[in-house]
């Protein structure tokens, strides 16, 4: 299981039997709470994982009792790290640091899996809504929590929340900051699936073993293709699709998948 080095708050290892990748948030005595550290890494993690060949499917998961508490309160209230400075420099802080993840997100081309294994608060369940599938631990804490330490989603969450549950729900979520159970964000469409705990990481696993043993170009243009129709007008969506069925049409991943032998 070859581990990435050079990273801070964040593991990195890779599963070649399973052709996946895991990437763990690694700072357990903050609840895996953001830091520009963390943020710097993630991204990182994203491109070693993208960029491999041999991994076709990713799992994010945290270490400890919470998947990803969101900010980190304590550097909140000394107004340190990414909280620190005026407007114009919180400004500048937000669009350089923490919202490097939700936009290296929108261009990853693999499935990614949230493991989510305990809470997931403010910006921790918009990381877990920037993520494909989510499969949660029972009993975990998910919510919005922003307008009640006085914040907005400053990492994109009203619009991955939106995306994930529809409008009015996520709306309710988000102005009531009401924290929900992971057996209720299954029933409104939060998560795909609640598992015991000791279950978890082995549904994840399986989940992606399912996903990886399809054609990957084909597994990564279809996810492009669902996220770039989904923001797109029909024709649009037509055209997107014959474009990228005229390119898997023509691989040799299609023609194996059919049964016919090269030459």
């Amino acid at each position: 299981m070859p581990a990435m080095s050079g990273l801070t708050h964040i593991r990195y290892t890779t599963e070649a039997s399973e052709r996946l990748a895991i990437i763990t948030l690694d700072r357990p005595e903050a609840r895996n709470a953001y830091s520009d550290e963390m943020c710097e890494s993630l991204v990182a993690a994203l491109d070693r994982a993208d960029a491999d060949p041999e991994v076709r499917c990713v799992i994010l998961t945290g270490e400890g009792k919470a998947f990803h508490a969101g900010g980190d309160i304590k550097a909140m209230r000394a107004r340190s790290g990414m909280f620190a400075g005026d407007p114009a420099e919180l400004r500048t802080r937000y669009a350089r640091g923490i919202q490097a993840v939700p936009r290296r997100f929108a261009e990853f081309h693999k499935p990614i899996i949230a493991a989510i294994n305990g809470a997931a608060i403010g910006a921790g369940l918009d990381l877990a809504c920037m993520c494909d599938l989510r499969v949660a631990r029972a009993g975990a804490k998910l919510g919005s929590t922003f307008v009640k330490v006085g914040l907005v989603p400053g990492d994109g969450g009203a619009y991955f929340l939106t995306r994930v549950i529809g409008f009015s729900r996520a709306l309710e979520l988000i102005l009531t900051g009401r924290i929900v159970t992971a057996e209720e964000g299954l029933a409104i469409g939060l998560v795909n699936e609640v598992v015991a705990a000791e279950d978890l990481m082995d549904t994840a696993r399986e989940r992606a073993r399912v996903i990886a043993a399809n054609p990957p170009l084909a597994v990564q243009l279809t996810k492009r293709a669902a996220y770039r129709s989904y923001e797109t007008d029909m024709p649009n969506a037509l055209e997107l699709a014959a474009t990228y069925q005229g390119i898997v049409q023509n691989l040799d991943d299609h023609l194996e998948a059919l049964g016919v032998k090269k030459g």
